[in-house]
C-alpha cells in the first residue's frame, strides 16, 4: 500500500523510518518483512530508506547482507515472547482520569495473539462501542534477565519501537463484562500494533527524553514526552525482574500520556474507517486502519447496561 500518498492526503508530517534518510548502519534499525516476491526476513534500513536484507536475528547478530529487498508487507519487527504492559504511568494521563498516581508500576499483559504489523487493518470487536487509541513507547528485551538494579537494566535491552495499546473502554471499565480486570479489554486480535522497526539502544541516548503522539485521520490526540513518565525504562524493567525471568523477545509497553479518548469531551471512540498514527520519536511511525469486525458469530457473553 502507499502509505506515503495516504499520509499526505490526511495531512500528516511524514517522519516514518521507511522515508526519513537518516544515516543508519547495521543493527540501528531493522524490520520483519514479506518481501515483496515472498517469504520472511529481517531487513536493515538505509540511509536513503530502502531496506537491505539481513542474515541471523536480532538475539544473536544481524548481518547486513548489501541485497536490496523491497518491502510487500511488514511483519511485527519481533514476534513477542511476552507482552507485558504499565498503566497509568503518565502523570498528565493520571491527571485526565482523576487517579491517583501509583506507588509501584501496575502491570498487565497481553496475549502474544494480539500483535500486529504496520499497514495491518484492525477489527474494532463488535462487542464493544469504545475502542480506544494509546501510544506507547515499547522497550523489547535481548537477553535474560531476573533481578537486575535500576542501574544494570539497560544492559538487557536490544532497543525500541512504536506500540498501540489498543482498548476497549467499555469492557474495561464495567465490572460485570470484565470480571474488575483489564486483559479482556485489551486482548482481542490486532490489539498491539508494533514497529514499523526498532531502533537498537545505541540508537536511543534516553529513552525518557522522546515525543510521544497520536494522530486520527490526520488531527493530533495525544502529543506528550516521556519526561512525563512516573516510573521509567530502568525502573520498570528492573521492577518486572524481581523474583522473574525477562526472556529475550519480551516487549515491554512503558504506558501512555494524557489525550485518550477516554478523557475527553466529547469522547471520539475510534470506528471503522479511522486511520490511527502513532509515533516516538528517533524511532518511527506506526500506522493501522480500524476496519470493522466481519464475524457475526454468537459467542458467550452476558451484555451489561452501557457506561
Amino acid at each position: 500500500q502507499d502509505f506515503s500518498a495516504r499520509r499526505q492526503r490526511d495531512g500528516i508530517v511524514d517522519s516514518s523510518p521507511e522515508f526519513d534518510g537518516e544515516q543508519c548502519g547495521a543493527m540501528v534499525r531493522f524490520a520483519q518483512i514479506e518481501p515483496s516476491g515472498g517469504g520472511r526476513c529481517y531487513a536493515i534500513l538505509q540511509a536513503d530508506g530502502s531496506f537491505h536484507q539481513a542474515e541471523g536475528n536480532p538475539f544473536d547478530g544481524l548481518k547486513d547482507t548489501g541485497k536490496k529487498v523491497s518491502v510487500g508487507r511488514f511483519l511485527p519487527p519481533v514476534m513477542p515472547q511476552d507482552i507485558i504492559c504499565i498503566g497509568l504511568n503518565y502523570r498528565a494521563h493520571a491527571d485526565e482520569l482523576k487517579l491517583p498516581y501509583p506507588k509501584n508500576p501496575v502491570v498487565f499483559m497481553k496475549p502474544t495473539s494480539c500483535a500486529a504489523a504496520h499497514g495491518d487493518p484492525i477489527a474494532q470487536p463488535r462487542v464493544s462501542e469504545k475502542m480506544d487509541y494509546e501510544v506507547e513507547l515499547a522497550v523489547v528485551i535481548g537477553r535474560e534477565c531476573k533481578d537486575v538494579t535500576p542501574e544494570e537494566a539497560m544492559d538487557y535491552v536490544l532497543g525500541y519501537t512504536c506500540a498501540n495499546d489498543l482498548s476497549t473502554r467499555d469492557w474495561q471499565k464495567v465490572p460485570e463484562l470484565s470480571g474488575s480486570q483489564w486483559c479482556r479489554s485489551k486482548s482481542f486480535d490486532g490489539f498491539v500494533p508494533l514497529g514499523p522497526v526498532i531502533a537498537t539502544k545505541d540508537e536511543i541516548a534516553d529513552p525518557g527524553v522522546l515525543r510521544v503522539q497520536t494522530c486520527v485521520n490526520g488531527v493530533q490526540m495525544q502529543d506528550s514526552s516521556t519526561r512525563d513518565l512516573i516510573f521509567n525504562v530502568p525502573q520498570i524493567i528492573s521492577f518486572l525482574s524481581m523474583g522473574s525471568r525477562l526472556l529475550p523477545g519480551t516487549v515491554i509497553l512503558t504506558g501512555t500520556p494524557f489525550g485518550v479518548a477516554e478523557g475527553r469531551k466529547p469522547q471520539p471512540w475510534l470506528k471503522p474507517g479511522d486511520l490511527v498514527a502513532v509515533e516516538v520519536e528517533g524511532i518511527g511511525r506506526l500506522e493501522n486502519t480500524i476496519v470493522a469486525d466481519k464475524s457475526s458469530s454468537s459467542c458467550f457473553y452476558v451484555a451489561q447496561p452501557k457506561l
